[in-house]
């Protein structure tokens, strides 16, 4: 049994991303997302890293509120812009 604690780190370190402060920073500043786009969908992930983003939104699994968290920043952008109409 995984006791990883779920944190935006981890989650990086989940997916195979570098999980340093700036790295995590830079990644979601360079990926960001329209409104439309599902963060499983997104096309800059490998099918492993989708197949774990849709898996733990799923099943609504303790990695969920983490997967959630980087949703939003990745759609962030997009929803200033619809803020800003």
């Amino acid at each position: 049994m995984d006791e990883t604690e779920p944190r935006m780190t981890t989650l990086f370190q989940q997916l195979g991303l570098d999980a340093g402060e700036q790295a995590i920073a830079d990644f979601i500043g360079g990926h960001q997302l329209a409104a439309d786009v599902h963060i499983a969908e997104a096309p800059f992930w490998n099918e492993g890293q989708r197949q774990f983003l849709a898996e733990q939104l799923k099943a609504d699994a303790a990695w969920a509120l983490v997967v959630d968290q980087l949703n939003e920043s990745l759609h962030e952008d997009a929803v200033k812009r619809q803020t800003s109409l």
